[in-house]
């Protein structure tokens, strides 16, 4: 039995059914890591114990990889960073606990961008995670670690969480399934901050039905955390048995297929719009007239949330020390990476006495008229349909030195984190990049579904739907090479 090939629900399964154990299912992914990890960097640190779990939970026993930015009490977390190297968590965070609650148990640690600033994975502060699909490509960013983790079958799923694309992005690089839920959905308690009116926990799985399992057993009130929205946020079981699409509205935004975006990509998402017109969709054409502005508007609000919380690390509270302790300044420079010290001097320039009305005041506003379009267009559509990202995975290295570049490949789901909306990335096929030989290396493509506030119910049934229509076609497995 191959237990790392199998999704996160049969698993589950098959422990409560008592064909297979708890500890033979961590035991066939540990190997794997101790295998693999060495040559993919996905983990920070490796749980060595695990406590014993009711074989009748939901999630019965089965190993989850955590985003090092998710407190759990006792365990380092760094959010690969220097400024948090020896920081071990005083209490847990809510995700975690819940899913500790149902039966899980954490595999460890999975590396990120430091402080889940980057879209790369290689602004770690620890190590530079590899794409499992080829070895000198990035995994995507900020969630390196958890999409590499999920592609090469260390974890069957993992934690992660996306402020403007750090799920479905890496997701999509991958070829696995990356969910993001409304903003406010699940908890942020415990969750190491970057921009907190956008970070948002999400899941990275083998299966559009995993997210689903991991979303209910997350979602929900909690009275920890101010933005935590006192709704019902279960799913009705029927959306899994769904074959078709007939009567879903799709929305196709003619802003999101640009210039510069690799032909593969294009037709890639192209077919899967077709497919999903094959499964009774009806297709049409839509217009969210500032997407223009998104990413503009997300590189000043972001920034600006990023000073005022990275704020609280000076080496005398908490966080890294230099020789001088008291030299606040040097801990700080000794303490965060190029990227985060970019962000925090940025965003304490926009809030700055002068430039706060010409720059954080107008990105705020620009933000209510994104949301506004997305309002609008969803009286139309049901779901929309959008690329992930412009691109397959890039070569390490090859973005590191134009920031604007990495930038730009966020330019597909900002957005969508503005206006604080659900998002799946699913695997739709594949494409065909030079690797500098003359070779062709295939490399995965994802169609990003996008739904309205609340939304998820919808969002994770048109993806189920079309997950298994594509069934035949997204065959192919990681090479690790």
């Amino acid at each position: 039995m191959h237990v790392e090939n199998l999704p996160l629900t049969e698993l589950a399964r098959k422990i409560r059914s008592g064909e297979i154990s708890p500890s033979e299912v961590r035991e066939t992914f540990a190997a794997r890591i101790r295998e693999l990890d060495p040559k993919i960097e996905a983990f920070n640190l490796v749980s060595d114990t695990f406590p014993e779990t009711d074989a009748n939970l939901p999630l019965a026993g089965i190993p989850i990889g955590i985003k090092d930015v998710f407190c759990e009490k006792g365990v380092k977390t760094t959010a690969s960073s220097k400024m948090l190297t020896n920081f071990s968590a005083p209490y847990e965070s809510t995700v975690t606990a819940r899913l500790k609650a149902a039966g899980a148990v954490s595999m460890g640690k999975l590396n990120m961008d430091e402080f889940a600033m980057g879209g790369s994975g290689e602004n770690s502060a620890l190590r530079i995670t590899k794409n499992p699909w080829a070895l000198d490509r990035i995994p995507g960013g900020s969630s390196a670690g958890s999409a590499a983790a999920v592609a090469a079958g260390l974890v069957p799923a993992a934690l992660g969480t996306d402020t403007g694309g750090s799920i479905r992005q890496p997701a999509s690089m991958c070829g696995i399934v990356g969910f993001k839920p409304t903003y406010g959905r699940i908890s942020r308690y415990g969750v190491i901050a970057m921009a907190s009116s956008l970070d948002t926990p999400g899941f990275f799985s083998r299966t559009v039905r995993d997210s689903g399992l991991l979303y209910e057993i997350t979602a929900g009130h909690d009275p920890m955390d101010s933005t935590s929205l006192d709704l019902p946020a279960g799913l009705d079981g029927n959306i899994w048995n769904a074959t078709d699409l007939k009567g879903v509205k799709i929305g196709i935004p003619k802003e999101y297929f640009v210039d510069g975006m690799e032909a593969d990509v294009t037709k890639e998402v192209r077919a899967a719009i077709e497919k999903a017109r094959e499964l009774g969709a009806e297709i049409k054409e839509i217009s969210l007239p500032h997407t223009q502005y998104g990413l503009a508007v997300y590189y000043v609000v972001m920034p600006a949330e990023v000073s005022t919380n990275l704020a609280r690390y000076d080496g005398l509270r908490f966080g890294h020390s230099s020789a001088v302790p008291s030299d606040i300044a040097k801990n700080r420079s000794e303490g965060f990476g190029k990227e985060a010290q970019r962000r925090i001097m940025l965003g304490s320039f926009v809030l700055s006495s002068g430039f706060y009305d010409a720059y954080y005041k107008k990105a705020a506003l620009v933000r209510e008229l994104i949301k506004k379009d997305f309002d609008d267009a969803f009286k139309e559509v049901d779901v929309i349909f959008t690329p992930t990202a412009p691109s397959v995975a890039w070569k390490i290295g090859e973005k590191t030195e134009d920031p604007l570049k990495m930038y730009l490949s966020d330019i597909f789901t900002v957005n969508a984190s503005l206006a604080g909306l659900p998002g799946l990335s699913l695997p739709v096929g594949y494409g065909k990049t030079e690797d500098g030989s003359g070779d062709q290396t295939e490399l995965p493509v994802g169609l990003q579904i996008l739904g309205p506030r609340l939304g998820e119910e919808i969002v994770f049934k048109t993806a189920n739907v079309m997950e298994k229509a594509l069934a035949s076609k997204m065959t192919k497995r990681p090479k690790m090479s």
